[in-house]
């Protein structure tokens, strides 16, 4: 009995509950994994458990939802975590996939060293890259720093490698007790409990493993339902994210740029400050000897530390050659010293005049010897208005792109996480509210077989069953192929019914026709309805054994059944007082009674003219059995000499049964023969007359030719 739809609310609605506390537990795990790891001090992190074996036991939903909450919870301690929830979620989208495969399973340990490789791969391989790229390189945090720090004081490994190596190692621990829980887990929960637990959205009959595994895989001509879902909203989702990337990409390189340029004329007015316009000239003269040089010099170092975005603080006079150098906070070799004549850049050359003029300028971005800066100076005028020169901070444009790349590197690896929870949630929905759906009613209506009573049944009962309840437009489409499916079936019934009462009537013809031929010999209609009894009994037999099986179908049965009563329908042509002679019958005479096998082919062809080839196997039994049925075995009958196999089957059937009844029957000028004196009769025609397998199984059907031998079929 198929579901109601109360029953499959009742079904989601435990199987929710189930997930739900799936989820819970496994979000217990991961987060008392890392308490317990930042407690015990242990170099792991085991955050990825619950996770891992929530996708094992309940699918996709659950492991990605637990991976995902997991970070969200970890990042109200240290907001960072956040960007690593694309690496949990992906391991919680592998740990499905290798459950649903086996795995897990402890009696194929190299599946789960497998599954240790990919599990590093990710966490350690892919989330080294993460932090370099968030981060860069750094010895300074992390479980795996003191082992990268030692790999890169070897000096066989570069920076990246060294730390790249160590987060390998150090999550192939990790990874190695997260796959040996799971697979434990895994291993003892019984699989009719892991079947329970798998998380499941049924909006029909639930499938049986078979039906869901064809469900899945049906095949299509170009692209699947289940591709152009994953297509469509898998490009709309990156359409999405990368136009909104971009824009906040851009809106945040245009905002730390404008920060920053703040920030250099805060540094440049701060340092601006502690200049002493009039001893501008001294300090270019004199230097570290002139009166609170050094003081000044300090300043510009303290405030060139005070960001690091901060390249250079300086102070230089413009002059028409070039600018000469009043301080330099930058004490290494390219340090410029007091008074040296440095040459314009092409950037300032272009502000050369207000420079001279001592007028304020706007920043300006070079791409120099020093690097690639935006400059912002601040003129420093005296008493009486002057300027006397300017205070420069040049900011460090590859750090503002830099933490552009850094800031586009965090925004992608949140939206990863976001995309693989959307996508697969959206087609776990189109799953089984969508795909499963179409498919079973697909497959359903394919299968259908509407050629037997009991297969029509089956057909309507198996689309009832589906009971699909999408409660949408796809639920009216399973409620028009239930009343199609059981209108096509009361159709087929009636054409049916209509079908066997033709060829009941149709039946009655023949044997009429028959009988009126065979009364012309003195002979009873008792002939031609045991003949066909027997036609059948003999056929039945020979399926039974496997002789001839592979002709012996039930329509080529049914047609030789059927057309049997006409073997004799030539007689028709053939005179009364041939048909009727008590005495021997002349060569002549007997040319011309053989004639009636011709003749009744001539007749049945002429029908299968006019019929136009409706009803062809039908008929063209019918002529086989006319034409053929007394031609023998060893090639001595009539018409045409055929032997063995040559003379088709149903004629061969026919000799037997035609010669047996003839020999049982009492007519006017003879009696009839018992059964074992006929049956000696055929016997020795067995391999000369007739077919040696057809008179072994008429003799093998002794119990119903007795019957049929005895039976008044006119009754």
């Amino acid at each position: 009995m198929p579901e109601s739809s109360v029953n499959l609310r009742a079904l989601r609605a435990a199987n929710y509950k189930r997930a739900g506390l799936l989820c819970l537990a496994g979000l217990f795990i991961n987060v008392y994994g890392v308490y317990f790891a930042r407690v015990t001090g242990a170099p792991l992190y085991i955050d990825n458990i619950g996770s891992a074996l929530a996708a094992a036991l309940g699918g996709l939903i659950p492991g990605i939802v637990v991976g995902f909450l997991t970070n969200l919870l970890n990042a109200i301690g240290d907001y960072t975590t956040a960007y690593y929830g694309s690496l949990t979620v992906l391991i919680a989208v592998c740990s499905a996939w290798f459950a649903q495969r086996g795995f897990y399973d402890f009696k194929k340990p190299w599946r789960l060293l497998a599954v240790i490789a990919v599990f590093a791969l990710i966490g350690g391989g892919l989330g080294s890259v993460l932090t370099w790229t968030l981060y860069g390189f750094s010895f300074g945090e992390g479980v795996s720093a003191p082992l990268a720090h030692r790999l890169y004081e070897s000096g066989r490994l570069s920076q990246f490698a060294s730390q790249f190596l160590a987060d390998m190692l150090i999550d192939l621990a990790d990874k190695s007790i997260t796959v040996v829980v799971v697979a434990a887990v895994w291993n003892l929960t019984p699989e009719a409990l892991r079947k329970r637990l798998y998380f499941t959205g049924w909006r029909q009959t639930p499938l049986t493993d078979e039906t869901l595994a064809g469900a899945t895989r049906t095949p299509v001509r170009r692209m699947s339902l289940r591709a152009k879902i994953t297509l469509l909203v898998g490009s709309a989702m990156i359409i999405v994210a990368a136009v909104i990337t971009a824009i906040s990409f851009d809106q945040y390189r245009d905002a730390l740029i404008e920060e920053q340029v703040n920030q250099a004329r805060s540094v440049a007015r701060t340092a601006a400050s502690a200049v002493v316009p009039g001893r501008v000239d001294e300090y270019m003269e004199q230097g570290p000897n002139a009166e609170g040089y050094d003081l000044i010099d300090s300043r510009f170092r303290d405030l060139l530390s005070s960001s690091e975005f901060i390249r250079y603080v300086y102070a230089y006079q413009p002059q028409e050659d070039g600018y000469r150098a009043v301080f330099d906070a930058d004490k290494s070799e390219s340090g410029w010293q007091p008074g040296e004549l440095v040459a314009y850049n092409d950037a300032l050359a272009q502000q050369k005049p207000a420079l001279l003029a001592g007028e304020a300028v706007e920043p300006v971005i070079s791409n120099d010897e020093y690097g690639w800066l935006l400059t912002v100076l601040e003129p420093v005028y005296d008493s009486d208005g002057r300027c006397r020169c300017y205070v420069g901070a040049d900011v460090d444009m590859s750090r503002i792109a830099a933490a552009g790349y850094e800031f586009l590197a965090r925004v992608v690896s949140l939206f990863f996480g976001f995309f693989l929870l959307i996508l697969t949630a959206t087609l776990w929905l189109a799953e089984y509210n969508i795909i499963l759906p179409v498919n079973t009613m697909a497959l359903t209506a394919g299968d259908s077989d509407y050629e037997s009573a009991a297969g029509r049944e089956k057909a309507v009962g198996d689309v009832r069953a589906l009971n699909i309840r999408t409660g949408d437009e796809l639920e009216n489409l399973y409620q028009s192929l239930m009343k199609t499916t059981a209108d096509m079936v009361a159709a087929v019934e009636n054409v049916e019914q209509q079908k066997q009462l033709i060829r009941k009537l149709q039946d009655g013809l023949i044997i009429v026709l028959a009988d009126m031929v065979e009364s012309r010999d003195t002979c009873t209609g008792q002939h031609v309805r045991k003949t066909a009894a027997y036609t059948g009994i003999i056929m039945e037999e020979l399926k039974k054994e496997g002789v001839y099986a592979d002709q012996l179908t039930d329509e080529y049965m049914s047609d030789v059944i059927s057309s049997a009563p006409l073997h004799d329908i030539g007689k028709i042509k053939v005179s009364d007082l041939i048909l009727n002679k008590t005495s021997r019958l002349t060569d002549e005479e007997f040319a011309i009674m053989k004639s009636h096998t011709t003749a009744g082919s001539e007749v049945i062809e002429h029908a299968m003219r006019i019929v136009s080839g409706e009803g062809s196997s039908y008929l063209r039994e019918a002529d086989n059995l006319a034409l053929y049925h007394h031609e023998k075995w060893n090639g001595s009958g009539y018409p045409t000499g055929l032997k063995g196999t040559e003379i088709p089957l149903s004629a061969r059937i026919m000799a037997v049964a035609d010669v047996f009844d003839a020999l049982v029957s009492k007519r006017s000028y003879k009696d009839g023969l018992s059964y074992e004196q006929a049956m000696d009769i055929i016997r020795s025609g067995s391999g000369s007359h007739f077919d040696p397998a057809i008179v072994n199984a008429f003799v093998n059907a002794e119990p119903q030719v007795r019957e049929a031998m005895n039976l008044n079929l006119d009754a």
